[in-house]
């Protein structure tokens, strides 16, 4: 096998990676190929292994770092979450296993998703009645001072309110996708160690 071969077959495996993993795990083989020279081509083949391999190796370190430094952004804990699946199946367990895991953590996420949502809806309902009912109150100051000071109180109550459940609403989402892909990394470093054990 060629330089040009390994790095194509390398390439395609890990072509489901997110795109800055993706371009910096090739320009690591890349560099690697560079340092030992044409005439050692075939001796870092021999030492990189298997492309595959060399390929299941990568997404499971990937998973791995993920887990020891959690994300910061929403973006990354999302590629860290993709990576963690990735490493789910390239980890040597039961394909039936892994599936049973990927449902599992996809209907969790969903169900998340859904009450993170329904969560938002209403945040965002209670901050617009709130904001209806200031105003309201507002005017009716002018009518019933009592009345409309009421309104107004209560209104800037619900707007505050609706205001701080959005806000714990992304909060608590970032907080979820940083704890899953934690997770997801552990239980693949886990399935690496169990590897090596054997």
């Amino acid at each position: 096998m060629t330089k040009n071969e390994y790095m194509k077959v390398l390439s395609h495996k890990l072509r489901r990676l997110p795109k800055d993993d993706y371009y910096k795990a090739i320009e690591y083989f890349e560099e690697y190929f560079a340092e030992a020279g044409p005439e050692h081509e075939q001796e870092a083949i021999g030492d990189l292994g298997a492309p595959q391999d060399a390929a299941k190796s990568l997404i499971v370190d990937l998973a791995a770092q993920n887990a020891k430094e959690p994300p910061k952004t929403l973006k990354k804990g999302l590629s860290a979450i993709w990576i963690a699946i990735l490493a789910v199946f390239a980890a040597p367990i039961a394909v039936p296993l892994a599936i049973s895991l990927i449902i599992l953590v996809g209907a969790l996420l969903i169900s998340l998703g859904i009450v993170i949502l329904s969560i938002l809806l209403s945040a965002v309902g209670i901050a617009a009645a709130g904001i209806a009912s200031a105003v309201g109150g507002f005017l009716l100051l002018f009518q019933s001072f009592a009345d409309g000071l009421c309104s107004l109180g209560l209104g800037l109550f619900c707007t505050g309110f609706g205001i701080l459940l959005t806000y714990g609403s992304f909060v608590f989402f970032r907080w979820l996708i940083k704890k899953l892909s934690v997770s997801l990394g552990r239980l693949t470093k886990g399935g690496r160690k169990n590897e090596a054990d054997h």
